[in-house]
């Protein structure tokens, strides 16, 4: 991904030899592992593979990911778990970050030792009053928390810090109680659509192309991500390796993407909302987005078919370009692929990205684009006659070099080859079983065990009725690298080579670098430029 086409050709790896003699795809069965708790709404993995977290009737339980059993359990009557993220933060400790279905945020660590809630986040006692949360994502290692709430048609985003080093040492208090007083939840940052559109820091060139975000109707969602540092060594930044230093942010009907610093102190009472700073203006509203997994990378899908990539350690975008599709862009989704790179020089040269868009049609695309280059759009996988074989999930596998995880409305399963546009193989469920639901499966991927965890049903017995036929929902599993065809495509390291760089990248490190991608992709800009002007040309002939 990240060194010239060149030398990725120069040295074949097995995964892009077995590329070439895909034919017909292999089929593997997912097998049933164990029953479920009711109402399993939600599962998670954890950074380091070692638990799996449930959200269910009655509260949530972590497992751990190789036996399946139970290790411990939080109870709550009459609420239920719907959503559920979890973080190592310490060699036996993690946090975990929790929705129900009345919209309240929590925030637990799991240990050795159990379960302790550690922080409620928006619980009020006026019903009327009570700001709702829609979605809650902490960042690896736990530090920060992104949160989007809703109280009546406001909504806003908030950013917090979780003292994780004060927790950990509270634990080991000898006198833990079911009262005990922890420190609490800061929340350094809350942002709304309102302060957004006025922000003013930025860079001074990008001021002359920056949107004014003008709309009658308040924003129904926010969609953040989390920004690694770029190119910069943690030892001098005093940041852990894979904290986030930073969150990017947009608002429907947003031409503009924003980023915000992430920080450790709260504001005083008498200062005002911190504005965040716009980091890319866009000619269209974006509608959707996706970050790469080093978090280099950004994508934006604009609503005039327009796809925006911007590279982050050179600081200037990587590619904007039209894309013919049959329907507007509806998802976004990085595929993380990289041939072996010889040194960390060539690391640094962004080369070719693949992306995978679902369109609002049903049909699936592979986007190939880079610096200079012309982008490439190939279909993966049709328009869908029928709305049983509408895709609900498109996955990028970490683990697996190039290849996307596609999930379907009525069950079907592939894993595909994004590079090549192939399926290299279907994943069956067990007779007479479902997902559940259909339209929003519950899956988790196990990075470091290499395990697909995905929950299904079992499908109703004709002729009777759905009170007489009830079963527990099952957990089905898949071992990757149990199986010959997805063998080869298994990697085992798990960062992008730039990533690994441990030198800072100055200002003048990164001008260099764009100049020099700029001189790399010479020959592919003015081969682009020739044929634009063949094509003026030809229409003013005609």
């Amino acid at each position: 991904m990240y060194n010239r086409k060149g030398s990725a050709e120069s040295e074949m790896t097995p995964a892009a030899s077995a590329r070439k003699f895909i034919k017909k795809p292999s089929t593997y069965h997912l097998t049933i592992a164990t029953e479920l708790p009711e109402n399993t709404n939600c599962l998670a993995s954890s950074d380091d593979g070692t638990y799996l977290s449930l959200g269910h009737s009655g509260g949530f339980s972590v497992w751990h990911a190789s036996t399946l059993s139970s290790e411990s359990v939080w109870l709550q009557d009459k609420l239920e778990i719907t959503s559920i993220h979890m973080t190592r933060i310490s060699e036996t400790a993690y946090l975990l970050g929790t929705i129900d279905d009345m919209g309240v945020a929590r925030v637990f660590v799991y240990n050795l030792e159990g379960i302790f809630p550690f922080s409620v986040i928006n619980l009020l006692d006026d019903i009327n009053k009570r700001s709702v949360c829609l979605s809650f994502e902490i960042s690896k290692g736990g530090e920060h928390g992104a949160i989007i709430m809703r109280c009546n048609s406001e909504i806003w985003l908030e950013i917090y810090y979780f003292p994780i080093q004060d927790w950990l040492r509270e634990l080991k208090d000898p006198k833990i109680s079911a009262n005990m007083k922890w420190s609490a939840a800061v929340r350094v940052n809350r942002v709304n659509p309102s302060t957004a559109a006025t922000a003013t820091e930025f860079p001074t060139i990008m001021s002359h192309f920056l949107v004014l975000d003008e709309t009658s109707e308040p924003p129904r969602q926010c969609t953040p991500h989390f920004l690694l540092r770029c190119g910069h060594s943690c030892e001098k930044n005093k940041a852990k390796p894979g904290s986030p230093h930073a969150v990017c942010f947009w608002w429907n009907g947003s031409y503009n993407l924003l980023y915000l610093p992430l920080s450790k102190t709260p504001k005083a009472k008498h200062d005002p909302e911190p504005c965040p700073l716009v980091l890319w203006p866009n000619a269209a509203e974006i509608i959707c987005s996706a970050v790469s997994r080093c978090t280099r990378f950004i994508a934006l899908g604009l609503s005039n078919d327009l796809l925006c990539v911007w590279d982050r350690l050179s600081g200037s975008p990587l590619s904007i370009s039209g894309v013919s599709t049959d329907s507007a862009f509806l998802r976004l989704q990085f595929v993380d692929y990289w041939p072996a790179c010889h040194d960390n020089t060539q690391a640094l040269i962004a080369g070719e990205i693949h992306l995978v868009t679902l369109c609002e049609s049903g049909a699936v695309h592979v986007i190939s684009t880079g610096r200079g280059a012309a982008t490439r759009t190939e279909q993966l996988s049709p328009r869908p006659k029928d709305c049983g074989d509408l895709p609900t999930v498109i996955a990028s596998v970490s683990f697996l070099q190039g290849l996307s995880l596609s999930v379907h409305r009525n069950g079907k399963m592939f894993l595909q080859d994004v590079v090549n546009t192939a399926t290299v193989c279907v994943l069956n469920l067990p007779a007479h079983h479902q997902l559940a639901p259909p339209s929003n499966p519950i899956y988790s991927l196990n990075v470091n065990q290499r395990i697909l965890f995905i929950r299904a049903d079992q499908q109703p017995i004709p002729g009777t009725s759905s009170l007489d036929d009830h079963h527990q929902s099952q957990l089905l599993m898949l071992r990757f690298d149990e199986h010959d065809a997805i063998k080869p495509y298994i990697v085992s390291y798990p960062e992008s080579p730039w990533q690994q760089k441990t030198s800072v990248i100055t200002g003048e490190d990164a001008c260099n670098l764009y100049l020099q991608q700029r001189a790399l992709s010479m020959d592919e800009r003015h081969k682009a430029i020739t044929q634009t002007w063949k094509r003026l040309r030809c229409a003013t002939t005609t």
